[in-house]
């Protein structure tokens, strides 16, 4: 039976919506049946598709499925065929919470799982749309992301830390590097997600990217069942993210990297501050372009907005930008100052075939797959690269290659049938997604690929770093010839998108992990090897692999190479860098989570980090100080207090009332708003209407606010304060607010006023 019928047969749309999530199917390592679930009515272990899926044929066979689902026994419950959620194994290390965390710590709440990798398009097209919805449901919704990782180097908890910080993500993760939630709860495909209802109850499982919406509608229909069964605990909850701690640094997670020989000049996407860092090929700071903040705003260097920038490519003093989580190309005028998006809508593409639309409604297959470039939805494009008078795109998404005349007068795919795979053959297929056709009266194979994420030539090839298949590609600028792989798995039956290691040798016996970027000289391309966090060389005639650096001797044991992390100059070491560049006898290397451009000085071999004085992080965007709103907050009216100054001060001693089992979150920090309903008093205005930082959060602190003299005031202490588990994972956030009535007297017997709270748990 499909997952389907987990869902209220009254509310089949909503039903619909969420299990459709009508997009595209990452990867799938195969199915494993869960030995807690799969009993459960409605439980599917069908194995999701590679493939691109066509949503509305989707959506019709899924209506016809729910045409034969039975009427369901409880009619009051929004999931009538539930059942318990299994808790997550011990043993396994949290990331962004203080300790683990247990499903029944979150009864109470709507909790969705999120199983991911960091390496999948598909997976980080959805990452903006969950945190959508954790900031539309603070109090009803917390997001839990399950990291299953699929190449090796993705099961190290710190390379998922740095993913983390480098994709900003808001909840905690746990790392499932050994699968075991994952089979827990019958996943078989990247993306997925679980939905666990406030009474702890599983209640449906989906595969593909969706959109916030799509979620959003169902929590709509279904949070006022909860609320009104007083089973949905509406308290905010609080997480120790690593961002509370993250140094910030000139450069953060800089994506990709062009050097211009020519001009002396290199161009540092630095991606996670949402701009285009300018200096010279010695590091000297030239310009900064944009303003750090993330958006999609036109106009000058300093008005300009990014989201998280990647590939570059450079003609003149025009400088093309994949402004990739803008979905968007970006046009920088070098001499005039001034940057335009040329391309893209700013919403991520669906079809990776403009124009397929029309096949769609009925209509005959165009000629030409082509749009107008600011009309033409694209789908995170990564990298670039000028030949002639076109620029090419690594379009992630689709897992194409694009092409646009550098007039802008139109843009669509020029490589690759938009399935994920790593298939040599024919440039571009007849029909979406088609994998073989008839041709020349012969049998024809279309090229696939699988999130292509660099680009580089020789004039003759665009070499494309293919990085989920860990494969080095070749596509021909001569229209009749085929797609090629320089290095990689296109010769394996199956299986193509889960071979890689770090292996030197031979063009059939060399191995990558996941490369990202390339760069060619001299009848070479040298490559990114982004999770072997190496850099290694390919002849284009023999396809032979060596490793240039980054690599640690053999293993004394199996002989094997190792490619751990590293940030040394001395021996050459790297933290997965992403771009790669040549000029002048150097390969300068986007070192991305060491937040540095390294060079390699290709006759030496020797390692450097490139120094960019005067480089700062941007500044914060400036803001108005707001008054802050306490109208929600549990409030507490105290009776009029007659109290005695202390060394010219009035002291108000606040305690909290914790509930056993639950403490004061040290970690976070504590501060109180003092403020009066009254223009004027014996309390100085100065001392009040700002924050104040308690130094060690503690459940009892004293507040001493000074007085000029004797007389009549109000005070009001308003506060958010964040409480833990004592032996969990799970902190929460409350808000109070005292207001205290004082008659302030050199005779009073007092010299406190005691302002308590009572926390209350759920449930």
């Amino acid at each position: 039976m499909s997952p389907l019928s987990f869902f209220h047969a009254t509310d089949r749309v909503i039903a619909l919506l969420l299990l459709l999530l009508i997009a595209t199917i990452g990867c799938t390592p195969g199915s494993a049946a869960s030995p807690v679930l799969a009993a459960l009515p409605g439980q599917s272990d069908e194995a999701g598709s590679s493939d691109s899926v066509d949503a509305e044929d989707a959506a019709e066979e899924a209506v016809d499925e729910m045409r034969t689902l039975p009427v369901a026994a409880d009619a009051d419950h929004p999931f009538p065929n539930r059942g318990p959620a299994p808790d997550f194994p011990k043993g396994l290390t949290w990331l962004n919470t203080a300790k683990p965390i247990h499903v029944n710590d979150l009864k109470g709440k709507f909790v969705l799982l999120d199983f991911w990798t960091y390496c999948c398009i598909n997976c980080i097209h959805i990452l903006p749309e969950l945190k959508k919805l954790e900031h539309a449901y603070p109090n009803n919704l917390v997001v839990i992301g399950v990291h299953s990782a699929k190449f090796e180097t993705e099961k190290g908890s710190d390379n998922i830390a740095s993913a983390i910080l480098r994709y900003e993500i808001e909840h905690p993760v746990v790392n499932d590097k050994d699968h075991r939630i994952w089979n827990l709860y019958g996943v078989n495909s990247w993306p997925s997600i679980v939905l666990i209802d406030p009474e702890g109850n599983f209640v449906g499982r989906a595969s593909g990217e969706f959109k916030f919406e799509t979620i959003d509608r169902l929590l709509k229909q279904v949070v006022p069942y909860y609320r009104k069964k007083k089973t949905l605990d509406e308290t905010p909850v609080r997480f120790e993210r690593l961002a509370y701690d993250a140094k910030e640094t000139p450069l953060q997670f800089p994506g990709k990297v062009l050097a211009d020989e020519a001009s002396n000049r290199l161009f540092i996407a630095d991606s996670n501050h949402n701009r285009i860092v300018v200096t010279d090929l010695a590091g000297k700071l030239i310009n900064t372009i944009g303003s750090g903040e993330i958006g999609e705003n036109d106009g000058s260097f300093a008005e300009a907005t990014f989201d998280h920038p990647q590939g570059m490519a450079l003609r003149g003093n025009l400088l093309y930008v994949a402004d990739t989580e803008n979905h968007r190309l970006r046009k920088i005028d070098l001499e005039n100052g001034t940057v335009a998006t040329i391309a893209g809508t700013g919403e991520q593409g669906g079809l990776p075939f403009p124009g397929a639309e029309e096949m769609r409604a009925g209509g005959a297959a165009p000629k030409r797959f082509v749009g107008l470039p600011r009309r033409t939805a694209l789908n995170s494009p990564w990298a670039l690269h000028i030949h002639g008078e076109d620029l090419y795109i690594a379009m992630a998404g689709p897992h194409q290659i694009w092409k646009m005349p550098l007039d802008e007068s139109e843009i669509g795919p020029y490589a690759g049938n938009g399935r994920e795979d790593i298939v040599d053959g024919a440039l571009l297929p007849d029909e979406p997604y088609q994998a073989e056709g008839l041709r020349g009266g012969g049998l024809v194979t279309f090229s696939a690929f699988a999130q292509p994420s660099g680009l580089a030539s020789d004039g003759e090839w665009l070499y494309v770093a293919d990085s989920e298949g860990s494969s080095i590609r070749a596509v021909p600028f001569d229209m009749n010839k085929p797609v090629q792989t320089l290095v990689g798995t296109s010769n394996l039956v199956a299986g193509r998108l889960f071979e890689f290691g770090l292996v030197d040798g031979a063009r059939d016996k060399a191995k990558l992990q996941h490369p990202l970027g390339v760069a060619w000289h001299d009848g070479k391309v040298y490559v990114a090897d982004t999770y072997n966090n190496a850099i290694r060389v390919v002849d284009c005639r023999t396809g032979a692999v060596q490793t240039v650096a980054g690599v640690r001797a053999p293993d004394p044991d199996s002989g094997i190479l190792t490619g751990q992390p590293g940030d040394s100059d001395e021996d050459g070491s790297f933290d997965e860098p992403a771009g790669l560049s040549y000029a002048g006898g150097k390969l300068y290397v986007a070192d991305t989570n060491n937040h540095a451009i390294r060079v390699i000085d290709l006759a030496t071999k020797k390692t450097s980090t490139l120094q960019i004085a005067g480089l700062a992080a941007p500044g914060p965007a400036e803001s108005v100080k707001k008054k802050p709103d306490f109208t929600k907050a549990r409030k507490h009216l105290l009776p009029t207090t007659k109290v005695r100054p202390v060394d010219g001060k009035v002291v108000l001693k606040v305690k909290f009332q914790l509930p056993a089992g639950w403490k004061i979150n040290e970690l976070a920090p504590m501060q109180y708003y003092p403020d009066s309903p009254e223009a004027t008093g014996p309390i100085d205005r100065e001392a009040l209407g700002d924050f104040v930082e308690v130094e060690k959060p503690t459940s009892e602190f004293t507040v001493a606010l000074p007085v000029a003299a004797d007389g009549v005031d109000t005070v009001t202490i308003g506060m958010n304060y964040y409480y833990c588990q004592k032996d969990g994972g799970l902190c929460k956030i409350g808000s109070v607010i005292w207001t205290a009535p004082l008659e302030i007297s050199s005779t009073a017997a007092d010299t406190e006023v005691e302002l308590e709270h009572k926390i209350i748990t759920f449930p």
